[in-house]
């Protein structure tokens, strides 16, 4: 009972049991209007062929008479069959028929009556020399019309419905067979489909209670039928992976985030043990205090970072999107680090068409410019020897808008582009060069934000780092 409680209790259940149900009471409702229309065809069938048979023996009596009709009647009263005839004189008497006794009422009054009868068979003419056979009482149930003629004779004409009934207990029979069949049919393949849906559904509960486990690499199993089940599992595998990948550069962030944030604090204790120490001179604690802000700026550009990044993805930006003039914000981002870039021996070349305009927010665009610049200087220089290039573009492709900023530095290798967009990620191991790497990954975030794509490819040799926004 604990089972079919369990069973019962799942809406996968109770949708079949109420399929069986509808479509149980549907072919019950179809089989009971068959069986109904069933009787009622016969049964009009037999007045029809009553009324038929009325028709024709007045017919007869009123065109050629009562010998006629009397040789007609006696004809088909001896015809084996399920009829019944009675010819009585003005007062009601037999005269002839298959049947001998009729109630008086049926003959005073014209009309539709039933009734039991009894008749006996009639006689059939033997071959000759043959004894004639026993004639034997038959009796039963007659529905009749009962008619006056034309001389005042009573005629009554009518149908064993013995027979009828029979036919009418077979169908019955029939169609309670055919329910009994239907319930069984339905509650077997009831049965299966649902067997067949628990299953499915056990297997994807009990992936993801291994899942919850602990065990994120457990994933719904998916068969070949390609049906809805299977949509819903590759749906869910392809949940999970994306889970698992934010899981995974949650605890990268994390780390890096400890590794990053431990080291200033550190030095800021160390700096502040350093000013608090006995005999410590004036500019020891001045050194120490601008060394504390200094690492108090960047750890407060470390949060405003993630906290931009966060507001990018999250589709709320600190300003509503406008109409920018971004060749204006390139420019102008452009030309305020040509100096810097000139500082560290680099050459600042730019490729800007005029009067491009988005729909955008005016301050991401310029951060993510910054970004890109700050990079593009920290790492445009070539190995070797060579002076250190970059190339700022912003352009029209078809219904694209492309912002570029290129160097000819060491460039980042294939394996690692994907890779350096996601936060605190830094190619230099040692992480002892000035950044948090979080500047590409606020690139990014900005880039998804405005519908587009933010991509590094091979400048050869560099990098080249392209925003692509839709231009509509």
């Amino acid at each position: 009972m604990t089972r079919f409680a369990q069973l019962w209790r799942t809406s996968t259940v109770r949708l079949t049991a109420t399929f069986i149900l509808i479509f149980s009471l549907f072919a019950i409702l179809l089989l009971a209007f068959i069986t109904w229309q069933s009787s009622v065809q016969i049964q009009r069938q037999q007045a029809n062929d009553i009324d038929r048979e009325v028709r024709v023996l007045q017919r007869i009596d009123a065109t050629q008479g009562i010998r006629a009709l009397a040789f007609a009647l006696e004809r088909i009263s001896r015809a084996p069959g399920p009829g019944v005839y009675y010819l009585g004189d003005a007062t009601g008497q037999y005269l002839l028929g298959n049947v001998t006794d009729v109630p008086p009422d049926v003959l005073i009054e014209p009309g539709i009556y039933s009734f039991d009868y009894e008749r006996a068979n009639p006689f059939i003419d033997p071959p000759d020399g043959a004894e004639s056979p026993p004639r034997r009482i038959r009796t039963g149930f007659a529905v009749v019309r009962s008619v006056e003629l034309t001389n005042g004779m009573r005629l009554v004409v009518g149908r064993d419905v013995v027979e009828r009934q029979g036919f009418s207990a077979i169908i019955v029979q029939s169609f309670l067979f055919g329910v009994l069949g239907i319930i069984l049919f339905s509650l077997v393949a009831g049965g299966i489909t649902a067997r067949r849906v628990l299953r499915r559904i056990d297997t994807i509960r009990d992936t993801s209670t291994k899942i919850m486990s602990g065990n994120l690499s457990e994933r719904v199993p998916v068969t070949r039928r390609n049906d809805e089940f299977d949509g819903l599992a590759t749906n869910l595998n392809a949940m999970l992976d994306r889970i698992e990948q934010l899981l995974q550069g949650l605890k990268e962030v994390t780390d890096n985030v400890a590794h990053d944030l431990k080291t200033p604090l550190t030095r800021l204790r160390n700096q502040a043990e350093t000013a608090l120490r006995d005999g410590a001179s004036d500019e020891t604690r001045q050194q120490a205090l601008e060394t504390t802000i200094a690492e108090s700026d960047r750890l407060i550009q470390t949060f405003n970072a993630l906290l931009m990044i966060a507001r990018a993805e999250a589709g709320a930006p600190s300003g509503a999107l406008a109409d920018v003039d971004v060749s204006a914000v390139v420019a102008d981002v452009a030309e305020l680090y040509g100096p810097v870039a000139e500082d560290e021996g680099i050459v600042v070349e730019t490729g800007i068409d005029a009067d491009v305009h988005l729909h955008a927010n005016r301050e991401l665009i310029g951060q993510a410019m910054v970004n890109l610049l700050e990079n593009a200087v920290k790492y445009a220089k070539p190995e070797g020897e060579g002076q250190g290039r970059i190339t700022v573009g912003l352009r029209r492709l078809n219904d694209r808008v492309l912002i570029e900023v290129a160097d000819n530095g060491p460039g980042i290798p294939e394996a690692d582009r994907k890779r350096v967009l996601e936060r605190f990620v830094r190619l230099e191991k040692s992480r002892s060069e000035h950044g948090s790497g979080l500047g590409l990954s606020l690139v990014d975030a900005v880039a998804r934000l405005h519908g587009g794509e933010f991509r590094i490819e091979d400048s050869a040799p560099g990098v080249r780092a392209v925003i692509d926004l839709p231009g509509a």
